[in-house]
């Protein structure tokens, strides 16, 4: 069979052939070219549709509707050729082993992102199956693949996918997909996917022409007209799509990207019918479901998602690290230190307050009563390194003993933390936009990343702005691509034994108790202007950590933690209550 998962878009395999399907509510006559045959397909409402008893595994075929030029199926389930070729109809044969894998607690995820082309050289599935040791041994225990959708062109982020049902071909075939899956899940690692249900790319969407209704004209987002999630078929369309992806391949959760860009009058309407779409297709295994969602919308969470990314964390933290106050930052330029010790504590940091980025409106809301498993954390990821013109790492933008002071107290806070690949060991390689699209768009693209640094001040020379890396330059995506050899380095070395240290330090000390913490059971004192003393009840005892997160030393800490300090950056006595700068002890009581 095509899929396992009997959904309305793509191949369904019959006893003989397949049946093609197509939602094309505009169209009046559609035919299906297979293997250079043609078949007139039948209309039954918006739908199109034909049983070719001489389709097989490994037919190609495309819909032409009213006499255009054929165009791939959106909901293939392979492109091998690429977005504007034939789709492939595939039958899986890959047999997933009976290894008794039901997925792990949300409460243990501390999750690895990763994008498949630039984790390693070979930028395949099969390439990087053969690094799962290497996050074991970090300490890891779920991995999150930025998009797989497959987008136009050789090379992209995955964030302009335009057929959401078919993995990309350059990574390696759906069955390679699924091998490496099974291969994460017998070192013990859940697997999450990142998925795009806000827009599609710019090139190879070809459903304006036959299903236009598939958007709304008059909503309109930072890609273009908004998809209009109140057409049921286009909701079913993307319900469908998250339970694709978790029957088929058995990810373990699915990463929502950009959910405050949906635009939904009924919301959360649209995203609990994913949930609950998603759940039903998998109820005997763990499944996790996360939020990005820029606006701290607490609905979502009450509405049963598993968790989101705190953005607020890295915000305050890359401020407290680097001094940068530009853009978003300016929110937090001041009192980053208290912003970050709210949010450790009880979520978000922004829970009403007004946004000066936002032109003075709200933001968030109260997010005490959630566990703290529900805020995912971050000194880095895909966003907020690959937004940067120039793609660098924390590594080369703050000092070393702020890094380590900020990784000590991130890592070992009760909410579930991410790295982003290379993050374990100061990777040098930058992290930079890059794609590749037909030549007229590659230009506008190329012009428009330069002209979005026009408003910084460093950026205001264009000859300045002219040095910013062209995204479609091969070199681009290539100096993005992780260096594993340069981890023995002696820098590199030291940086990976200290994330590993942590993530064991995590382990034994923070996740058996971590599950039902809430920002209720929490307090967060301020100690002048760069101290916290944090404190979290668990169900049989307290977690304390104090953090002295500048370079000066700083008085009004307790001389010892109470209980048993299990971390101690300078030792666990700071003698008459003085914190050395850049300092952090944990204790459990």
């Amino acid at each position: 069979m095509t899929s396992g998962y009997l959904g309305r878009f793509g191949p369904l395999a019959l006893d003989r052939g397949y049946r093609l399907r197509l939602y094309a509510p505009a169209a009046q006559r559609v035919d299906a070219h297979v293997d250079g045959r043609t078949l007139a397909m039948e209309r039954t409402g918006d739908w199109f549709a034909v049983d070719d008893p001489q389709a097989r595994p490994g037919s190609r075929y495309a819909f032409a509707a009213d006499g255009r030029p054929p165009i791939p199926d959106p909901g293939s389930r392979f492109q091998p050729d690429g977005v504007h070729a034939a789709s492939e109809i595939v039958a899986p044969r890959f047999v997933w082993p009976d290894d008794g894998w039901h997925g792990r607690p949300w409460h243990e995820h501390v999750i690895y992102e990763l994008h498949v082309g630039t984790f390693t050289f070979e930028g395949t599935y099969a390439s990087a199956a053969r690094r799962l040791p290497d996050l074991v041994a970090l300490g890891v225990t779920a991995l999150e693949l930025m998009p797989i959708a497959a987008f136009a062109g050789a090379r992209n982020w995955g964030y302009d996918g335009v057929l959401p049902y078919a993995p990309y071909a350059g990574y390696g075939t759906p069955d390679e997909l699924r091998r490496f899956v099974a291969a994460a899940h017998a070192h013990g690692l859940a697997v999450l996917l990142d998925v795009v249900y806000n827009h599609f790319g710019p090139e190879g969407n070809y459903l304006h022409a036959i299903a236009p209704s598939f958007f709304n004209p008059n909503a309109h987002t930072p890609w273009g007209a908004a998809i209009d999630v109140t057409v049921p078929a286009v909701r079913a369309y993307f319900a469908e799509n998250a339970a694709y992806w978790l029957a088929e391949f058995r990810f373990d959760g699915l990463r929502l990207d950009a959910t405050h860009a949906i635009v939904d009058p009924q919301a959360p309407s649209f995203l609990c019918e994913v949930r609950a779409t998603a759940l039903a297709a998998c109820p005997a295994r763990h499944v996790a479901l996360v939020l990005e969602n820029d606006d701290n919308d607490a609905a979502l969470l009450d509405a049963g998602f598993d968790a989101q990314w705190n953005d607020d964390v890295h915000h305050c933290a890359h401020v407290i690290a680097t001094n940068e106050t530009f853009g978003y930052y300016r929110d937090y330029a001041v009192n980053p230190v208290g912003w970050l010790g709210r949010a450790l504590a009880t979520g978000f940091a922004y829970q009403g307050e007004t946004s000066e980025h936002r032109d003075g409106r709200p933001r968030g809301a109260p997010s005490a009563r959630f566990p703290l498993t529900k805020f995912v954390t971050f000194l880095q990821n895909h966003d907020q390194i690959g937004n940067r013109a120039f793609g660098e790492r924390l590594a080369q933008l703050a000092p070393p003993a702020a890094l380590r002071a900020l990784y000590a107290l991130i890592l070992l806070a009760p909410s579930p933390p991410l790295l982003f690949m290379g993050e374990e060991w100061a990777a040098s390689t930058p992290f930079l936009f890059f794609c590749d699209f037909e030549p007229d768009l590659t230009k506008l693209v190329t012009e428009g990343r330069r002209r979005e640094f026009a408003h910084l001040p460093q950026f205001a020379d264009p000859a300045v702005r002219a040095t910013i890396p062209d995204p479609a330059a091969i070199t681009t995506f290539e100096t993005s691509q992780l260096r594993w050899e340069e981890r023995a380095a002696p820098q590199h070395a030291q940086t990976l034994a200290f994330t590993t240290a942590l993530l064991q330090l995590r382990a034994r000390h923070v996740v058996p108790w971590s599950a039902d913490v809430r920002g209720s059971d929490a307090a967060c004192e301020r100690i002048g202007s760069s101290g916290l003393a944090l404190r979290w009840k668990l169900a049989d005892g307290v977690l304390h950590a104090d953090a002295n997160l500048a370079d000066e030393a700083h008085d009004g800490f307790a001389e010892r933690l109470t209980g048993a300090t299990w971390y101690a950056s300078h030792g666990e006595t700071y003698r008459n209550g003085r914190a050395p700068g850049w300092s952090v002890r944990w204790s459990r009581t």
